[in-house]
């Protein structure tokens, strides 16, 4: 079987409780552990009812004409234009959203039903006899589960700051609590990643369990890598670049020994035919077709590409051509053709014009729409082989970390600390996988600014439309700079507008600070 199901089974549902204010009213927990946690497959089950919220269209399933998902969070800043404003996005860069915002509150409630989940299976593979679940497993379980908690909350750090931090599951009488700040936050979000680096295995054998047949492979949990990544984009986000055991620099250096390595093909790794490939570090998997396990966030329209969200002209504009030099300077750039001569990760991410963005029927892009772009990253191109249209359901991997980005991460870590030799040597690594020139070659001897730079052009690049811009532009202090870009590019209607802090963060649900009168409203949203 090609994949791990994330199966949303009755169980799941009642050990966590789902309910909009992520609290069950009426508690069933006691009856359903006393019926459950009954063996290792009953582990397995309520640990993939935990991984099974990633595949939410709020979080990572992403959308084509409904509530976007982390998949499209491009659209938040420079890169792209979520056309379709009322699916969140749009509005959020307009000022046309308020506290009871639907698309914002569906990803706090998509976290908290998550961090709900995952609670539970803490406590009770904490306390599960030996005799049905071996030491080692309970590890791997536990390494996991703390892994999927520190990847919720930081979300939640990232994107609303201060929030409530609940680590054991709850009744009633316990839910109406507090905010925590984004420091006490972080450092949870620390303390999960030390113990899950130290409890999962490089990489699953395969493994069949004849009690739970739903899955028949490991690929796809979380692993050693998976968490050393995560941890050094936390302490990237945090600008810790130096702690010995857990700065970025530490934590890169060993993803790095694990055996990861760049696609030999740029365009061909966001297909579902690479999903496996040594890049992938961790990814949300999807199967169409299983309950809920598909995603939308490859779908496009038959009238033109993925219409929702649209690159940016100053995005477009930014890959340089082959020969290294911006369109700017480069003798190469042609303006009637503008996918022409371009860093191969161009034409692999945005359609310029004139190509094929459809197979059956074919259909060819002719730079319609308010950008002028199309987004080709990860968009199907035709039917699948069931036959399902482009805009149906798919069974494309979300790519949450690549080993590019770990690359990436450690060449800004090492050009922030002035090591500008070790920033260029990985930047040129990330170069040649495509054939781009060198440092060297094209920006010859640089100083420290000038490599920052470089390492933040890079990851725009290279990283494109894979939903991490927002967190990039807050970390370097950049939003306001990327909204007045936004406002700049020759893009109608859209009237990005710049409002201080509430551009920069999401309010709390208002239904939240309706039913909880200890939840108070982040000070910029008062």
């Amino acid at each position: 079987m090609k994949k791990i199901i994330y199966t949303i089974c009755f169980i799941c549902f009642i050990l966590t409780g789902c309910s909009k204010d992520f609290i069950e009213k009426s508690s069933r927990t006691e009856i359903a552990e006393n019926n459950f946690w009954k063996s290792e497959a009953d582990a397995f089950l309520a640990l993939n009812g935990v991984y099974s919220t990633l595949q939410n269209k709020s979080m990572y399933g992403g959308n084509l004409n409904g509530w976007q998902g982390f998949p499209g969070f491009d659209g938040l800043g420079d890169n792209a234009f979520n056309n379709f404003k009322w699916e969140g996005l749009g509005n959020f860069m307009e000022g046309n959203i308020d506290p009871s915002n639907d698309p914002l509150s569906a990803i706090w409630n998509d976290l908290y039903r998550g961090i709900a989940r995952v609670n539970s299976v803490i406590k009770n593979v904490e306390i599960i006899s030996e005799d049905l679940v071996d030491a080692e497993t309970k590890e791997e379980l536990l390494g996991q589960a703390y892994f999927l908690r520190a990847l919720f909350y930081f979300n939640l750090a990232v994107y609303f700051e201060d929030a409530p931090l609940i680590t054991a599951p709850q009744i009633l009488k316990e839910a109406y609590v507090p905010k925590n700040t984004y420091a006490e936050i972080t450092e949870q979000i620390r303390e999960d990643l030390k113990f899950s680096i130290d409890a999962l295995p490089v990489t699953y054998s395969e493994k069949i369990d004849a009690t739970a047949t739903e899955f028949n492979s490991l690929y796809g949990y979380a692993t050693k890598g998976a968490a050393l990544g995560l941890f050094a984009r936390v302490q990237l986000y945090n600008k810790e670049y130096n702690d010995p055991e857990y700065g970025v620099l530490a934590l890169t250096q060993e993803a790095m020994s694990l055996g990861y390595a760049l696609h030999n093909n740029y365009a061909e790794l966001f297909t579902p035919a690479n999903e496996t490939s040594p890049e992938i570090v961790f990814s949300v998997r999807f199967l169409r077709g299983n309950g809920n396990s598909g995603e939308l966030f490859s779908g496009t329209f038959n009238g033109f590409p993925k219409g929702d969200l649209r690159p940016m002209p100053n995005l477009a504009n930014d890959y340089y051509c082959t020969d290294g030099l911006p369109i700017t300077t480069s003798p190469l750039y042609n303006a009637s053709n503008r996918g022409a001569n371009r860093d191969p990760r161009a034409n692999a991410t945005i359609y310029y014009g004139g190509e094929v963005y459809l197979t059956d029927p074919v259909r060819t892009f002719q730079s319609n729409g308010p950008t002028s772009f199309g987004t080709r990253k990860y968009i199907r191109t035709g039917p699948d082989a069931e036959l399902n249209p482009v805009f149906a359901e798919g069974s494309q991997d979300f790519y949450l970390i690549r080993y590019a980005d770990i690359l990436l991460m450690r060449a800004e870590a090492l050009a922030e600390n002035g090591d500008i030799f070790g920033a260029r040597d990985l930047i040129n690594q990330i170069r040649d996988r495509v054939d781009m020139p060198t440092v060297q070659e094209v920006e010859g001897a640089v100083n420290q600014q000038q490599m920052i730079d470089i390492v933040r052009h890079e990851r725009r690049v290279e990283l494109a439309m894979e939903g991490l811009r927002f967190m990039d532009l807050k970390r370097w202090d950049e939003i306001e700079d990327a909204f007045n870009r936004a406002i700049s590019d020759p893009v109608g209607p859209y009237n990005p507008i710049y409002l201080q802090g509430k551009s920069e963060v999401f309010p709390i649900p208002q239904n939240e600070i309706d039913v909880n009168p200890q939840l108070v409203q982040h000070p910029d949203w008062q």
